[in-house]
């Protein structure tokens, strides 16, 4: 092959063509219909809706204090025996019944009914709040898996180029070595290098299938044709407004202050114990037989009840400080919580900084090494430059377009990370083409229920 041959060769082969990671096809899956179809069907997601339903009826549970209990009760039997009356017995077996209802009404419980629906109240918020936390975790891990497949992707597009790149190489090395103008050591560095792109080609081709998997798990389809996405819009414009935020809205500190106020709630529970109750108790009954054959007795009652506790053993006072020191406890997670929050959000605030910053070096980064590649591929024609100098050259420029994708790939996963350290990741924030699940509707229906054992939960 001859010295233009060559140039040619290398100057055509090596020299890619530059990265854009923000492309995609005309048509194919977006990123805002991953999320989508995540949200309708996640398990995880369906499970803490689910889990939210079950918290929603201690309201209900908690209401039942107000309202009386209706009991009817009823016994029948046979009493057989005999009566002696000087010196005459009789028989006196005969059937007995007996039916009655009862109507308890409660008047004053010490506060417990108060108090338990309040502290269910918090805790149907609290759970709401989780629920949201579970909607952003579940819609980071799609846009964690959607990206990861798209760099994935392209990792593997340049590895694959690399191989056919350094195959040409080897090709016109051997060609080279025949005619005389270099030595066995320069085929057997390209032979080298060959062998290395084709292991990374291997390894970029099972990380992919990794990341396929982890996206079919997440959104539940396989990923087919992926569109790459674009980085959200910064949720805040500095650190300090990230971590002010995110004090007020992350959803963990909003489940941590419900979780604290239904602490407070418990102490009242647990107080109501020591305290005086009255009910009102009406009451209907009828006895057949029960004191001589043939006889009926009926009649209605209408009582009410005062129960004063005076000592029951010290119990009630224990499980009354324990409350206390469990509302103490709360109190002290709330503060970790907002500690948790601010780090975070700052964390994530410096990392789309500094992911922004490493794109900008990443491609001067790729600039210079694209000049550098050409200036020694010239020079090798020549002779002035090695083999080894024109393969290292290259791989630079290849691992400055991996660390491209690396870094596109990261400014948008954190940009939603930003979101969701505020508490801005949900499918309203993000605008997300589906019918929202609603969190009040499954409460508003069972709240005031009275009867009925079956499953009301719409389906959505």
């Amino acid at each position: 092959m001859s010295r233009l041959a060559y140039k040619a060769l290398l100057l055509g082969g090596l020299t890619m063509a530059p990265l854009l990671l923000a492309g995609g096809f005309a048509k194919g899956q977006t990123l805002q219909e991953a999320l989508a179809q995540a949200y309708a069907n996640n398990p995880g997601l369906q499970a803490a809706r689910a889990q939210l339903r079950v918290v929603d009826e201690n309201v209900p549970q908690a209401l039942a204090g107000w309202r009386p209990s209706v009991v009817l009760g009823a016994s029948g039997g046979y009493i057989d025996g005999t009566a002696r009356s000087r010196g005459q017995y009789a028989d006196v077996g005969r059937q007995i019944g007996s039916l009655q209802a009862t109507v308890t009404q409660p008047l004053y419980t010490g506060g417990r009914t108060v108090a338990q629906t309040r502290r269910a109240e918090n805790q149907v918020l609290a759970q709401r709040a989780r629920l949201l936390a579970a909607e952003q975790q579940v819609l980071s891990d799609v846009v964690s898996a959607y990206v990861a497949v798209i760099r994935d992707q392209e990792t593997l597009r340049l590895n694959v180029n690399n191989v056919q790149v350094l195959q040409r190489q080897l090709d016109a090395t051997n060609e080279r070595f025949r005619v005389g103008e270099i030595t066995r050591t320069d085929v057997a560095q390209a032979e080298s290098r060959l062998a290395g792109a084709r292991s990374a080609r291997a390894n970029a081709e099972g990380t992919l299938q990794t990341s396929r998997a982890t996206f079919q798990r997440v959104v539940g389809v396989p990923p087919e044709r992926l569109i790459a996405p674009q980085p959200l819009s910064a949720a805040a414009t500095s650190a300090a407004q990230a971590a002010e935020i995110a004090m007020r809205n992350n959803p963990q500190v909003v489940a941590a202050l419900f979780d604290e106020a239904s602490a407070r709630d418990a102490v009242d529970v647990q107080m109501a114990a020591l305290l005086p109750t009255v009910s009102v108790q009406a009451q209907a009954f009828r006895s057949d037989n029960s004191q001589q054959p043939n006889s009926r007795i009926t009649g209605e009652q209408i009582t009410a009840n005062l129960s004063v506790p005076l000592y029951q053993g010290g119990g009630e006072h224990a499980a009354v400080r324990q409350a206390r020191q469990d509302a103490v406890r709360l109190r002290q997670l709330v503060d970790d919580q907002r500690r948790q929050a601010m780090q975070q959000s700052t964390q994530a605030w410096e990392q789309l900084q500094s992911t922004r910053a490493q794109v900008d070096s990443v491609r001067s980064q790729i600039r210079a090494a694209e000049i550098a590649l050409d200036g020694v591929q010239r020079e090798a024609v020549v002779g002035s430059r090695t083999t080894l100098d024109v393969l290292n050259a290259e791989q630079e420029l290849l691992n400055a377009r991996v660390s491209l994708v690396q870094a596109l790939s990261n400014v948008i996963t954190a940009s939603y990370g930003l979101a969701g350290s505020v508490g801005r990741l949900t499918a309203r924030d993000l605008a997300l083409p589906v019918t929202q699940y609603d969190m009040e509707a499954y409460y508003n229906t069972v709240r005031g229920k009275l009867f009925g054992t079956g499953d009301v939960s719409e389906r959505r």
